[in-house]
């Protein structure tokens, strides 16, 4: 099993960003045209799924074009995907969102994930730490000059 894992590990693509089902994705796919000629066509979507894990890892992205809902499944580690941006943050309490396919209009919304807490506490932290460190070196030359 470890030979398995470790041909795999050569196989996984590194520059994946973090997302996750509920994300609005941009998936930026090539296309081969012709022999010659290839181009990259954007994908826009919400995910609404990833399915499996490593090598073999899938998801299914969602939108709706001139009215009609249309889902591709993408392998996550594939040549033909150049690259995904991640367009917006959503907020959902389920893996799998299968339950979009029934809903339509605004009802099929999501909504955005908050991230400025997350952004808010790192710098409020940071900024602890920067006072804690400020403190600690003016006890320091106190201590020095006594």
């Amino acid at each position: 099993m470890n030979r398995l894992d470790s041909v795999e590990k050569t196989q996984l693509r590194n520059n994946i960003p973090e997302f996750q089902p509920g994300d609005t994705v941009r998936v930026h796919v090539r296309i081969k045209e012709s022999e010659t000629k290839e181009r990259l066509q954007a994908f826009e979507g919400v995910c609404i799924a990833r399915k499996h894990g490593g090598v073999r890892e899938t998801i299914t992205v969602r939108k709706t074009s001139f009215g009609v809902g249309v889902e591709r499944i993408f392998p996550l580690h594939a040549t033909v995907i150049d690259h995904i941006d991640v367009v917006k943050k959503g907020h959902v309490r389920r893996a799998k969102l299968y339950y979009l396919r029934g809903l339509r209009g605004k009802a099929a919304r999501i909504r955005e994930r908050d991230t400025r807490q997350i952004e808010g506490a790192a710098a409020a932290a940071a900024a602890v730490g920067a006072g804690e460190a400020a403190a600690e070196s003016s006890n320091e030359s106190s201590t020095a000059e006594e």
